[in-house]
């Protein structure tokens, strides 16, 4: 059997030496069992190791491969290169700045995440004062789904809004705040709800819904979204019947 050959066109960007991204072409062979992540680490080890990408463990867990394969988000471990022609072009995710090739920068994200109160607010007290906290299996899947995001950011870079808005909060930060909301055991739902009543959160989602299409995962953060701007509301109207903590 004659050796099938494909080419890919990697996005190029060396900081120390280019202005711009370029693009670069690299014609290899290919086995049919190959997702698109053996196809980089082969241009990587057989062709050309100045090619800077991330990845790690090659199992839909981690999320560190997403990136953008013929213009779609895609985590790069999961995605197979027969589901490509000839070619196949490979960039950074969309939506982020690039630090060198394929790899993005995410520390400006990641403060994101962490203004959504991330943790079961008072588990350390309660605990202390009533001792393990038990939940039951219906109260778990309330919001496991929402738990099973890998923070791949695929949603990030299929999101229109963040497109336009580098400052909205984003799909998977709020829908990793409205985990917690939904979780039994937290006592954070306030405080998470004014920040979601706030500029460039829930109410800036448009839901075009690309988020969770190109969820790897299926947490459907479109759909954790419009609950936390329905549940923000709620606790907003709540709050002029009663004071905070009254009965």
């Amino acid at each position: 059997m004659a050796e099938e050959k494909k080419t890919f066109v990697l996005t190029r960007f060396d900081p120390d030496k280019d202005e711009e991204p370029r693009l670069q072409s690299y014609e290899i062979p290919v086995q049919s069992d190959w997702k698109i992540l053996d196809a980089i680490n082969y241009i990587k080890d057989e062709v050309d190791g100045s090619v800077s990408h991330r990845w790690s463990c090659r199992m839909e867990v981690c999320g560190s491969c997403g990136m953008m394969v013929d213009g779609e988000p895609k985590l790069t471990c999961k995605t197979a290169v027969s589901d490509y022609g000839d070619t196949v072009k490979v960039e950074p995710l969309a939506n982020f700045p690039i630090v060198r090739d394929l790899i993005v920068e995410f520390d400006g994200f990641m403060d994101k995440f962490k203004s959504v109160k991330p943790w079961v607010v008072r588990a350390k007290e309660l605990a202390a004062e009533e001792g393990p906290m038990r939940q039951s299996p219906a109260e778990l899947q309330a919001f496991k789904q929402f738990s099973m995001c890998i923070n791949c950011m695929l949603c990030y870079a299929s999101c229109p809004v963040v497109a336009n808005e580098p400052h909205f909060l984003g799909p998977a930060a709020i829908a990793l705040g409205h985990r917690y909301n939904m979780d039994s055991r937290d006592e954070g739902n306030a405080e998470r709800n004014e920040i979601f009543r706030g500029e460039g959160t829930v109410f800036s989602c448009s839901y075009a819904n690309e988020c969770s299409e190109v969820c790897p995962k299926n947490v459907d953060p479109a759909a954790a979204v419009n609950q936390a701007k329905f549940n923000a509301v709620i606790d907003w109207a709540g709050s002029l019947v009663l004071p905070r903590g009254g009965k």
